[in-house]
């Protein structure tokens, strides 16, 4: 898999860490010149914003390289690190904000880089008012995608791993079963331990299109004009046993 990979490498960010600002923003650059793929982040950006409480005092964690500001122009946009385009330079677990001064917080493939997502459920708790939520599009384990994502992806993913991952660095620390673990192996512990928040929604999608895609690290392998075509057929697929990602809400009690 190391030759295909080079040979499907990227060239915008070939050879580059991922812990570097800038392969963040040639990832923009990426998503934008990838038709394909930038119709996957425009679906994934109206799902989230179809299930926000309010469209007002929303964090959107880790945009740099997105552009859901184009969906929803107030978004406070985050990085961990600065990068052009960036409202706020902020660490998941120590939110430079006030308390009960969201509605939600968002973000798309962050979760699982969050080195303790404990940490980061109980600031968000203190951040967001009662009625408000934590809305996310992130990796889901499916036997599908536990195959795909442990031979044909680059990041690490563990489903019997715990609830931390070693911080090696602001965005290569990851484990991309972590949503999973927290919210479904784990969920008597989630419900037990952080009972602040209520799982109100948990469905599975997307079983080929983001491989299709190459991502943002790879060439794409389709053209842009099969997107509906591709989501029309793997939207008959039982996403339970297919999917590769999956679209969560947690919602803040009173």
């Amino acid at each position: 898999m190391g030759l295909l990979n080079r040979l499907l490498a990227h060239p915008l960010t070939a050879g580059l860490s991922v812990d570097d600002p800038r392969t963040t923003c040639l990832r923009r650059e990426i998503i934008r010149e990838k038709v394909f793929l930038r119709s996957i982040y425009t679906e994934w950006y109206q799902r989230i914003v179809c299930a926000l409480p309010h469209r007002k005092n929303v964090l959107e964690l880790g945009s740099g390289a997105g552009f859901l500001r184009e969906l929803l122009p107030d978004v406070i946009t985050s990085e961990v690190f600065e990068t052009p385009g960036v409202r706020l330079v902020a660490d998941a677990c120590d939110l430079p904000l006030p308390d009960r001064s969201l509605d939600a917080i968002v973000m798309t493939d962050v979760f699982h880089h969050i080195p303790d997502v404990g940490r980061f459920l109980h600031e968000a708790a203190r951040c967001i008012r009662p009625g408000g939520k934590i809305v996310m599009i992130e990796p889901w384990c499916t036997p599908w995608s536990e195959w795909v994502y442990t031979r044909l992806h680059s990041e690490p993913f563990v489903p019997q791993g715990g609830w931390e991952i070693p911080k090696t660095g602001p965005l290569s620390g990851a484990n991309g079963a972590l949503p999973w673990i927290v919210l479904e192996r784990d969920r008597a512990v989630f419900e037990r331990d952080y009972a602040q928040w209520q799982i109100k929604a948990i469905e599975p999608l997307m079983p080929i299109s983001y491989l299709l895609s190459g991502g943002v690290s790879m060439r794409s392998l389709v053209p842009g004009w099969l997107y509906p075509l591709i989501r029309a057929v793997e939207s008959r697929l039982d996403q339970h046993r297919w999917a590769m990602f999956a679209l969560i809400e947690l919602e803040r009690k009173p």
